[in-house]
């Protein structure tokens, strides 16, 4: 089979196209004919060897795949040969042909969900929602802020807080993007790239603050999110690339938290109610992955350049 391969760390050029064999799945494991693969901006961290995980070399990126399950194990009776997954982590690797995955980590792909979209579920969704429901503990009624609210993250948390009842800002640094977070439900989108946008932000909660502020980029944000939170308000660092410096005194004038966390770290049970926050979603249409650009599987690398470049609009996806 064809996958993409990373022999050592470094930049977007160390990811290549090799011929492998083809895995077969031993018990408790399914092998998934891959349909689509989702590029996320931590792959990218791991490519270079700076992310708190780092598989040994040589490795395939990628825990985002969907598919149809072309074959089982030993002991796997909740997938069939020939059922729609999605993925939620590998053994083998995403950006291939064919992904090995432990039983637990295939979940069904309703007929109505593409595979392109399914390639964007499980990153970006259960990002969004274990950032909402397990860290904020956000509520129906409290404003939110998306700081970055275009890109696959963004628009999954703009989805399940308009179906919390929560009133959604969305922020974007272009047209497009700003036009995408609109009309994925945010009640108003603002331009973080335009002069005095706070201000903006902070005037459309008739100056009280927003309760929950979801960061896409920490390094870049933190200082002011912790400006324009509410009393008691919540920020929730999703994406950081370097070092800010922050004044303590705005969480404590206004009694509040940032918090930050990573998906790897889900418990077992919250993993249970990601899941089946995610399967209902998707199945009665409040859930609708954005695909923004899909890609084939050999210009991974440049996949690894657009993820992180300015003017994110839905999921980046390589077709195998």
């Amino acid at each position: 089979m064809k996958a993409i391969q990373v022999h050592q760390f470094g930049g977007p050029e160390v990811l290549q196209l090799h011929e492998i064999p083809t895995p077969k799945p031993g018990p408790g494991q399914v092998l998934v004919r891959v349909h689509a693969a989702g590029v996320n901006p931590y792959d990218t961290y791991m490519r270079n060897g700076t992310y708190a995980i780092k598989p040994p070399l040589p490795y395939t990126p990628g825990s985002d795949a969907a598919g149809v399950v072309e074959a089982v194990g030993e002991g796997v009776t909740r997938v069939k040969s020939g059922a729609r997954v999605y993925t939620a982590r590998t053994v083998s690797g995403a950006y291939a042909e064919y992904a090995l995955a432990l039983e637990s980590q295939v979940q069904r792909l309703p007929d109505s969900i593409s595979f392109a979209q399914g390639a964007g579920v499980w990153v970006p969704y259960g990002t969004a929602f274990t950032a909402l429901r397990h860290h904020a503990h956000a509520r129906p009624g409290e404003t939110l802020l998306i700081h970055g609210a275009s890109g696959g993250v963004g628009t999954a948390a703009i989805q399940f807080a308009r179906a919390m009842g929560m009133t959604v800002f969305g922020t974007a640094g272009t047209v497009k993007g700003l036009d995408l977070v609109k009309k994925e439900g945010a009640h108003q989108a603002f331009d973080h790239t335009k002069s005095g946008y706070t201000d903006e932000i902070i005037k459309a909660t008739d100056g009280r603050g927003v309760d929950v502020i979801l960061e896409m980029l920490a390094n870049v944000n933190l200082a002011n999110d912790l400006k324009m939170v509410a009393l008691n308000g919540r920020v929730i660092v999703i994406g950081n690339r370097g070092e800010i410096n922050i004044n303590p005194r705005d969480l404590m004038a206004r009694r509040a938290t940032a918090r930050g966390f990573t998906l790897w770290a889900a418990t077992e049970n919250e993993t249970t109610e990601i899941y089946a926050a995610i399967g209902a979603g998707l199945e009665n249409g409040t859930l609708r992955p954005i695909v923004g650009k899909e890609l084939p599987l050999k210009d991974a690398p440049q996949a690894h350049a657009d993820v992180l470049a300015p003017g994110a609009h839905g999921k980046i996806v390589l077709i195998p």
